[in-house]
C-alpha cells in the first residue's frame, strides 16, 4: 500500500495438485537459531508489496495481488521469482472517489468459489473511517479480467469501526462470512449471501471478534482459517507503514464458533487484546504483517509484508510455511 493507508488499513484457495518445492526455499524457511521467528523464505524479482494475497490457479501459476493503484499484481510460476503485472482493474471504478481522492484500493483478498475468482478489497483514506469494502469477480483471476460488483459494506466517521481489510471465509456448512476492520473498536464480521457476495439480508448482525490495546486500538487485517476443528483468527497488531520504525506483528487466537469468542494459547480473549504471536520483528525483518494464509500443495503458507532494515525500510514480500502440530500455527 502507499504509506498513507493503514492506521485508521487475504482467502480460501482452490485445491490443486501437490507442489514440488525446490530445496532452496525449504532451506530458507528453517528458523535461525538466534531468533524465535523465521526469516522470510527466498523470493526474488518484483517483491515490493503491501498486504499481499495469493492464490494458485489450476494451471499452477501463482497470482498475487496487493495494496496500491487499481490493486497491483505479481505473478510467479514457482513461488520464488515474482514478476510485476498490470493492475487488477484496467480502469478504476468511479465510486472509489467517494472514499479516496487518489483513488486507489487496499488490502485485497482473493479466493475461488462457485467456478469463479472473487476479490474483496477496501477503499479509504489515511486515518479515516469514511471507507468501503468492494467486490470484484473474474473467470480467470488475471489482471484486466475483473468485473467490479460494487460496494459490499461501508463505514462513516460516526462509526466505531472501519470497513477495510476484508477477508472471506466459507465454512463447511456452506455459510459465507466476511471479517474486516482496522483500529477503533477492532475486528468485525458480517454474514455474506453466497448468491450475491454481499451481506445476507436475513442476518444484519455485525459481530465483534478482536480489539487492540485500549490506548491505540491498533489491530487490523483479519484472516480466518479452520484447522483441526477450530477457527483460527490471524490479525496484525501495532504500528504499520513506518518503515524501520514499524512495530507491526502477527498474532492468532482460536474459537469453536466462527463468531468467537477467540482466545489465545493462554486463554486470553482477543476482544481483550489477546493473541499468541506468530511473527514479530527480528534482525533486518521489521514489522511483519498485512498477512494472508494460503493452502498450497505442500501445506499452509503465511504471506505477508515486512520492512527491510538493510534497504532503508523498503516493504517486501515475506512467505513462510506454517506447522500446526502443536494445535497452534508456528511459522518456519
Amino acid at each position: 500500500m502507499s504509506l498513507t493507508s493503514r492506521t485508521g488499513a487475504r482467502r480460501t484457495t482452490r485445491r490443486t495438485a501437490p507442489l514440488v518445492v525446490p530445496a532452496a526455499i525449504l532451506l530458507a524457511l528453517v528458523p535461525t537459531p538466534a531468533s524465535a521467528y523465521p526469516n522470510p523464505g527466498t523470493v526474488s524479482g518484483s517483491i515490493m508489496v503491501h498486504d499481499p494475497t495469493m492464490i494458485r490457479t489450476s494451471s499452477g501459476q501463482y497470482l498475487l495481488y496487493a495494496t496500491g493503484g487499481g490493486i497491483s499484481n505479481r505473478t510467479s510460476t514457482n513461488r520464488i521469482a515474482f514478476s510485476g503485472g498490470a493492475d487488477a482493474f484496467s480502469s478504476r471504478p468511479s465510486w472509489w472517489r467517494t472514499y479516496s481522492s487518489v483513488p486507489e484500493a487496499w488490502a485485497p483478498d482473493i479466493s475461488f468459489h462457485g467456478g469463479k475468482y472473487l476479490m474483496y478489497y477496501s477503499v479509504s483514506t489515511f486515518r479515516s473511517q469514511n471507507s468501503a469494502i468492494g467486490l470484484a469477480t473474474s473467470a480467470t483471476g488475471r489482471p484486466g479480467s475483473w468485473t467490479d460488483q460494487g460496494i459490499v459494506y461501508t463505514s462513516r466517521t460516526s462509526n466505531d469501526y472501519n470497513a477495510i481489510d476484508p477477508n472471506l471465509f466459507v465454512d463447511d456448512d456452506g455459510k459465507w462470512w466476511l471479517s474486516f476492520g482496522s483500529f477503533w473498536t477492532g475486528i468485525k464480521m458480517i454474514q455474506i449471501n453466497p448468491a450475491t457476495g454481499k451481506q445476507l439480508s436475513s442476518n444484519t448482525t455485525r459481530y465483534s471478534l478482536a480489539s487492540g490495546p485500549t490506548n491505540t486500538g491498533a489491530v487490523e487485517a483479519p484472516y480466518i482459517v479452520k484447522r483441526n476443528g477450530y477457527y483460527y483468527l490471524f490479525a496484525s497488531y501495532d504500528t504499520c507503514c513506518a518503515g524501520v520504525n514499524s512495530t507491526y506483528k502477527v498474532k492468532v487466537g482460536r474459537a469453536t464458533s466462527i463468531t468467537g469468542p477467540y482466545r489465545d494459547k493462554n486463554g486470553v480473549a482477543m476482544l481483550n487484546n489477546g493473541g499468541t504471536p506468530v511473527l514479530e520483528s527480528h534482525g533486518r525483518y521489521i514489522g511483519p504483517g498485512g498477512q494472508s494464509i494460503m493452502k498450497d500443495g505442500d501445506g499452509d503458507l503465511i504471506v505477508y509484508h515486512y520492512y527491510d532494515g538493510q534497504a532503508n525500510g523498503t516493504p517486501k514480500l515475506g512467505i513462510n510455511s506454517l506447522n500446526w502440530g502443536s494445535g497452534w500455527p508456528v511459522a518456519y
